[in-house]
């Protein structure tokens, strides 16, 4: 499995990086499963968790209206 991510070389994911995180959020605003996504596993979960800051912090929805 080849992760996009570690193709083009990002170690550092950043919450405030909302377009990045978007691509990874369904249209019922959930994160994408690891098969969705073929993100490795070190990468799925700095996905998750920016994504969860982002929520946090009013940047990403928690659910769509």
């Amino acid at each position: 499995m080849n992760c996009s991510l570690c193709q083009k070389n990002i170690r550092d994911i950043d919450f405030k990086n909302t377009k990045l995180l978007e691509k990874f959020i369904s249209i019922l605003a959930k994160i994408k499963s690891r098969k969705k996504t073929a993100l490795c596993s070190m990468h799925q979960k700095k996905i998750s968790r920016a994504i969860k800051r982002a929520r946090f912090l009013g940047l990403l929805p928690y659910t769509t209206k």
